[in-house]
């Protein structure tokens, strides 16, 4: 691939953002994001996935020139193929997060950012509305009125204004972020995949489900109306009282 790295060690898949020199994302990105993304999917040695990107930038955003020249098509539904990964997925920040790349950041379940992390949406700036999924994710994440000031303004956020909000959930000294993301990664290798992959995906129909019909998809997963564990989580249990 010419746009992403990808490393996979120890139950972990590395992806790198990888188009000098702020990482722009562009239609070839997105598309191997989609391959990269189907190839994780596939892959059952790798549990969780950390997303980051090359050099002194996350991403810039969005490709300008592509954006000016008609060539560059809204990245929502690419965006998606990491958002629906059944492995977790977290994102380590490491510098400016802007516009496209900050909806390409919400799509992971978990944010990491470098105190240098920078966050920003300049759609309203440049004439655009936003294509992949900003007016959908952010007003769910931290409300209504703060999206709304945040995508009118084209406001910057430093790391720990985004943590305050909660768009992050954790800022880190910049030398430790892969470090961190992979401690991170190492404790949720030490937990049951397909139990993770089952509660990922109701915490994300939970987003656009009442109560009542998401309590009812939950206790779909317990077998005649039962706490069921699964087969390892059962050993696991067994192991438990023993001890």
């Amino acid at each position: 691939m010419d746009t992403l790295l990808l490393e996979t060690q120890g139950g972990i898949a590395t992806v790198t953002l990888n188009r000098p020199p702020m990482n722009a994302v562009n239609e070839q990105l997105l598309d191997e994001l989609v391959e990269v993304c189907g190839e994780i999917e596939q892959d059952d040695s790798v549990q969780v996935v950390i997303l980051t990107g090359a050099g002194r930038a996350f991403s810039a955003g969005r490709e300008l020139q592509g954006v000016l020249s008609g060539t560059e098509f809204p990245g929502g539904p690419r965006y998606r193929a990491l958002e629906n990964l059944s492995k977790p997925v977290i994102a380590a920040v490491n510098g400016f997060c802007f516009t496209g790349s900050f909806e390409l950041a919400m799509c992971a379940d978990i944010i990491i950012a470098s105190e240098k992390a920078v966050f920003g949406d300049t759609h309203m700036r440049f004439g655009v509305v936003p294509g992949g999924g900003q007016t959908q994710r952010l007003p769910k994440l931290i409300g209504v009125r703060k999206a709304k000031e945040l995508l009118f303004t084209c406001k910057r956020l430093s790391a720990e204004e985004a943590e305050q909000l909660g768009i992050v959930n954790r800022v880190v000294p910049h030398d430790k972020l892969l470090e961190e993301a992979r401690d991170m990664a190492k404790q949720i290798l030490e937990n049951i995949p397909e139990t993770i992959s089952i509660t990922k995906k109701l915490i994300n129909q939970s987003m656009n489900l009442d109560l009542d019909t998401g309590l009812d998809l939950e206790a779909g997963y317990h077998e005649g109306g039962t706490i069921a564990p699964s087969p390892e989580g059962r050993k696991r249990i067994e192991g438990f009282l023993k001890a």
